[in-house]
């Protein structure tokens, strides 16, 4: 439990020092960053399923043998 706690305080300490003003001079956001890692992500995920359900569709038309 110890171990949780210490990570939440480090992410929470890191995440407002990424936060301040000082360091957002610095480029770009980490928030637009991971935004625009979940948008890619996502399309990925349906880029993916649309690759499997097209070849479940190409294995569904393949004969059985009785």
């Amino acid at each position: 439990m110890h171990t949780i706690h210490a990570l939440v305080a480090h992410l929470a300490a890191r995440w407002q020092n990424l936060t301040t003003p000082a360091e957002a001079e610095r480029g770009d956001s980490p928030v637009g960053t991971a935004v625009i890692t979940a948008i890619l992500v996502a399309g990925a995920v349906v880029v993916a399923g649309a690759i499997v359900a097209v070849a479940n569709g190409w294995v569904a038309l393949i004969p059985t043998q009785p």
